[in-house]
């Protein structure tokens, strides 16, 4: 069968960065915002690590407070991403990415779920710039932060 219902929803990985940028409403988020009313309208797949989500907690209660974390639970509660749990697959995924590069172990639960899920990773953190340029994901950048 072909036509628009036998197309395949396009799928996309956020990272804490991409969700923070939206929640805190910086000038890159635009693209965050336009994922997000696809995934509402069932035009795109979005999808987190716990690990991920539990990053936007940890730092809004560091740089905010716990009122306004409980705000931005709430509000991220309200988001049509999928919060996947980290499974066995995902953590042995984001330790190898993890033993191999100097970056965040957060981050690469990330990339890790990019990875299996056959997804670009939205974000700004040039941080994966290094796993963009050995072709091990792909991004979609929110700025040029990631670009050379």
């Amino acid at each position: 069968m072909t036509g628009a219902n036998s197309a395949v929803t396009p799928q996309f990985v956020l990272d804490s960065y991409a969700v923070l940028a939206f929640l805190e409403g910086e000038p890159c988020a635009g693209r965050v915002k336009e994922l997000l009313q696809q995934g509402e309208d069932g035009g795109c797949q979005l999808f987190i690590s716990v690990i991920n989500y539990g990053e936007v907690i940890y730092i809004t209660e560091r740089e905010r407070g716990l009122s306004k974390t409980q705000e931005v639970i709430a509000r991220m509660d309200e988001l049509p991403f999928r919060i996947m749990d980290a499974d066995r697959a995902l953590a042995v995924r984001a330790a190898h990415i993890k033993a191999r590069r100097a970056m965040a172990y957060a981050d690469c639960f990330a990339a890790a779920l990019a990875i299996i899920l056959g997804a670009p990773l939205v974000t700004g953190d040039p941080e994966f710039k290094p796993l963009e340029s050995a072709h091990l994901i792909s991004i979609d950048w929110l700025d040029s932060g990631g670009r050379a």
